[in-house]
């Protein structure tokens, strides 16, 4: 693993507040940001209406090219966020909320990357299939219970499942490589 991530893995039960918290964070970006994004995603488990998740909003503006990602970078920098790098995950800057902002995890994602086709198949997946969304949340809790402050095993522990859903949505072999390659060398900010 790239870091350390020893702080506390919280998993909880699905919050009805969560959406509205992704607009509310939504609209501040792309009050920066709209010209150069095509979009801002709800990605992640709180995008997943009745997934138990860390009580963390995971957020992707999309842009259309790499070099577009320093544009919105400036941008975002307007409003607080600090860049983090692609935290070993090649298509994505990652950033540092702004200091008193509701817990949430933003990156930029170019169009065309895997980092972008993974949150946005896994989210639409578990969306449809909500016997499977129950199951994941199950395999969360029971995560962060095994693994309270070791944030690098939670996310291990959830691979194999998040990769075995993905191939039933339909990804390609190598792109579920490259999420498995990333998955287990980096994770959220």
């Amino acid at each position: 693993m790239n870091r350390k991530r020893t702080r506390p893995v919280i998993v909880v039960d699905y919050d009805p507040s969560w959406p509205r918290t992704f607009e509310t964070l939504k609209s501040r970006i792309l009050s920066v940001v709209g010209s150069v994004a095509l979009g801002v995603e709800h990605v992640g488990s709180t995008a997943v209406p009745g997934l138990a998740a860390k009580p963390i909003i995971d957020l992707d503006v999309i842009v259309a090219t790499a070099a577009d990602v320093p544009i919105a970078t400036e941008r975002l920098a307007t409003l607080g966020y600090l860049p983090r790098g692609n935290l070993g995950i090649p298509g994505r800057e990652a950033f540092a909320s702004p200091p008193g902002s509701v817990a949430h995890h933003m990156y930029v994602c170019v169009r065309s990357s895997t980092a972008l086709a993974n949150h946005l198949a896994i989210r639409d997946y578990l969306r449809r299939n909500a016997a499977l969304a129950g199951r994941y949340g199950r395999l969360k809790k029971q995560l962060a219970e095994q693994f309270p402050t070791d944030r690098d095993r939670y996310i291990a522990g959830k691979t194999d499942f998040i990769l075995a859903a993905l191939r039933e949505a339909g990804l390609p072999n190598d792109v579920l490589t490259a999420i498995d390659d990333g998955n287990r060398t980096s994770g959220p900010p």
